[in-house]
């Protein structure tokens, strides 16, 4: 059986510049439902990814890098052994935009593989 796709992952990053409003409590609550087991904390969307060695944590690293220059909206990324949170959030906003749960979304796909 198939893994279901989040919708999310079809869509693309738009620029995203200050003026752009953030993301309505609403508007988070419904896309972070879409996601699987991101949270959101302090106006931050995260999650933590756990990886069996470095090695597998580091192609993550790679992948992440990866789609973040495709869409050209880039995380914070927290780096250990065995282990990656990826952090998201539009600093150009100062919040969440639909930008963040696109990533969000195309990385899960990406863990799913």
């Amino acid at each position: 059986m198939e893994a279901e796709v989040c919708e999310l992952t079809t869509r693309k990053c738009k620029p995203c510049e200050g003026g752009v409003p953030k993301l309505p409590e609403d508007e988070i609550r419904t896309l972070l439902a879409q996601l699987h087991e991101w949270s959101c904390r302090d106006g931050v969307l995260v999650k933590s990814f756990a990886f069996r060695n470095y090695h597998e944590t580091m192609a993550f690293v790679n992948a992440t890098a990866w789609i973040s220059h495709r869409e050209d909206h880039h995380p914070d990324l927290t780096v250990g052994y065995n282990r990656c949170e990826v952090h998201y959030w539009t600093h150009a906003i100062g919040g969440l935009s639909e930008n963040d749960f696109i990533c969000a979304a195309k990385i899960d796909a990406l863990f799913g593989l």
